[in-house]
């Protein structure tokens, strides 16, 4: 049982024998952009804690705005350097360090129907001037499962090699970071992972605290988006530090993401069983559902360490001892793509 959430970042930054040999091989420090998000600071702190097990000198540098309280602190004290800087400000970009390996985080989804222009610039423009300025680094780049189309669930995901179709402004301008960031790939021939991800679950957040919290409160879980893939965070962690050995130009696309096509009606049902109380819903599922083939970052790296039914266990516990959560919803049952 995690009771703590010194215990749960503890886990989540655990690194496994995998990432330490790959950052034992890596050259040169770190610099992980958009650090201060809800998945940063355990990525850093993993990459931190494999430079420790290898005993090597590295440096490890996370770069926010870290406008959460205590981020920037709590990840000095783990032995991270960090940077207060804007990545829209072309000055404080390129006071940057130099750094041969960028691990790039920062994007924006949540107020994209309110501000697009500012979804864009983040999620495009940003990552443009980030490519030219680390065109000699190697990049690994965060991206999402929400730029492909919804897929008819009995076809098991989407794979890297199918026709991208995002809906929604959040997901076209996260396909315009992928495009811009393969242009300045292939025009400097900088080695680049692009990683799509979905969805990362960590106990203060994530789909199935979602499930957990409405089965709780007795609140209706709506079925429109009736499945949904899970990786736990640590996991998600783990491939984005080993995924350096894999870049190159144009870049690798890598779906990040749990092996299972997952019911919401079937994690509903868990949960209720744990709470004793049955589960209420609304709407029927859909024959589509935004999913993702994980099975070539599988192969490369292993199954996932956390499995999906102690990821169930633990979400259930949190709430039972009224953990902190980061009363961010992952609104995964949007089909239209407007968040």
């Amino acid at each position: 049982m995690i009771k703590t959430e010194t215990q749960l970042e503890s886990y989540l930054s655990e690194p496994t024998d995998e990432v330490i040999a790959a950052i034992a091989a890596l050259e040169g420090d770190i610099l992980i952009l958009g650090v201060g998000g809800k998945m940063g600071p355990t990525l850093a702190k993993q990459a931190k804690r494999a430079i420790n097990r290898a005993g090597i000198t590295k440096k490890v540098i996370g770069v926010s705005r870290f406008s959460t309280p205590n981020v920037q602190e709590n990840l000095q004290k783990a032995g991270i350097e960090t940077i207060t800087a804007d990545l829209l400000s072309e000055n404080s970009l390129q006071n940057l360090p130099d750094t041969q390996n960028v691990i790039l985080m920062a994007g924006r989804k949540f107020g994209s129907t309110d501000n697009e222009s500012l979804t864009w610039a983040m999620n495009g423009y940003m990552p443009g001037r980030v490519a030219e300025k680390f065109r000699d680094a190697r990049l690994v780049v965060f991206s999402t499962g929400n730029v492909y189309p919804l897929t008819p669930v009995s076809h098991g995901g989407a794979t890297e090699n199918s026709p991208v179709a995002p809906i929604g402004e959040y997901a076209q301008s996260c396909l315009s970071r992928e495009r811009i960031c393969t242009y300045f790939s292939s025009q400097f021939g900088t080695p680049m992972a692009i990683l799509r991800l979905n969805y990362a679950i960590d106990l203060r957040y994530g789909i199935l605290l979602d499930i957990a919290e409405k089965v709780y409160t007795e609140t209706p879980i709506s079925l429109e988006m009736g499945n949904v893939n899970v990786i736990w965070q640590g996991d998600a962690n783990a491939v984005a530090l080993q995924a350096f050995a894999y870049c190159q130009s144009p870049p690798l696309i890598l779906n990040v993401t749990g092996p299972e096509t997952i019911s919401i009606r079937y994690l509903a049902s868990c949960f209720g069983t744990l709470f004793k109380k049955p589960p209420r819903f609304e709407g029927e599922e859909a024959a589509t559902a935004l999913l993702s083939n994980a099975s070539r970052c599988h192969q490369l790296f292993g199954y996932p360490r956390v499995s999906l039914g102690q990821m169930i266990e633990w979400v259930t516990e949190w709430i039972q001892i009224n953990g902190t959560t980061l009363r961010k919803p992952t609104h995964f049952e949007v089909r239209d793509g407007k968040f």
